[in-house]
């Protein structure tokens, strides 16, 4: 299966890398690596959104712009295959023609079905990361892999393990760490440097506090919510995301099994981040309700023409019954 990708770039002059509208350490981790590893191919990174700010812990992660490479000889999609996390490309009639006549692979380890309607070579197999796919991608392939390629790969590990914690991760998966390690990589360092980027200024940690004051709790606190509307995206986003914020904390109260954050924006859209607590692994089945998807314990949707309320009402609905066939 991982020969799909030396065969899709063995003609390729130029690639441009894409991540979803919604990046994350894993993605971020996998277009960095990636770039790295296609050393006779011109690599440009491209995503629809600006690079969150705590995401700039990752030294190459200014490469991410937000103009689309129209004349890559091809596309890699990466850490998703869901239509509904690319809508802001396929929105925009230029981008969606060029997806649609140019070359495209897909890598991704969601187990979320693909429903991407454009044509595309897809290399999907269920990992703890995307950034795990990529390292095996490139061992299969007889790729060398450099030292910042192998922090790039650890760094997408450790973001979507959550520092190789989550339910997950397997012994390839630490395998796969030494390895890295052998390579180069420091996690102490990688990590020193994440921290350094995860200081709050005390204006985000008073906004943290009104964040844990806004917590909801339904079904006998078994699901703990929290609204981040639009004015709070507007302001706060730039210097920290309000997700990151506040999802462990919730995912960290007494009998709480599900924790969601919710946003809403101007249009209509709102989505969620969820996080769900051991031994209640339906994360991906709460986000496929809404059009989501993502893992068992973390995992996340999109929506439109809803409300907080409306969403907060279809969670209090369907997560008993979710948990109930869990157990």
């Amino acid at each position: 299966m991982y020969q799909k990708f030396s065969d899709f770039v063995k003609d390729k002059k130029t690639i441009c890398i894409i991540q979803a509208e919604n990046p994350d350490g894993d993605s971020l981790g996998s277009a960095i690596a990636l770039d790295y590893l296609l050393k006779d191919c011109e690599v440009s990174l491209y995503c629809p959104v600006d690079i969150p700010r705590y995401l700039h812990y990752f030294p190459d992660w200014s490469r991410v712009t937000n103009e689309f490479d129209f004349r890559a000889d091809g596309y890699i999609i990466v850490d998703t295959a869901a239509a509904i996390l690319l809508s802001k490309l396929v929105d925009d009639t230029a981008i969606r023609n060029r997806l649609y006549t140019a070359p495209v692979l897909v890598i991704d380890h969601h187990e979320t079905a693909d429903d991407l309607d454009f044509s595309h070579e897809s290399i999907i197999d269920v990992k703890p990361a995307c950034a795990e796919l990529i390292y095996e991608i490139a061992r299969e392939n007889k790729i060398d892999i450099s030292k910042p390629a192998a922090e790039a790969i650890m760094q997408g590990i450790m973001s979507d393990t959550l520092g190789l914690t989550s339910a997950t991760v397997t012994a390839r998966t630490f395998k796969i760490m030494a390895e890295l390690t052998e390579l180069g990589a420091n996690v102490a360092e990688l990590e020193e440097m994440r921290r350094e980027y995860m200081k709050k200024s005390p204006r985000i940690l008073d906004y943290k506090a009104d964040l844990i004051k806004r917590i909801d709790y339904s079904l006998d606190g078994a699901l703990a919510t929290v609204l981040i509307p639009w004015d709070d995206i507007r302001e706060y986003s730039d210097e920290y995301n309000p997700n990151v914020l506040i999802l462990e904390e919730l995912r960290l109260v007494e009998g709480v099994k599900v924790a969601v954050a919710i946003k809403t924006y101007p249009d209509g859209k709102v989505t969620g981040k969820i996080r769900c607590a051991p031994g209640a692994a339906i994360a991906e089945k709460v986000a496929g309700y809404f059009g989501g998807g993502g893992h068992e314990y973390a995992a996340g949707f999109r929506t439109y023409d809803t409300s907080y309320d409306e969403v907060l009402a279809d969670l209090v609905r369907i997560v008993p019954e979710l948990l109930s066939e869990e157990s």
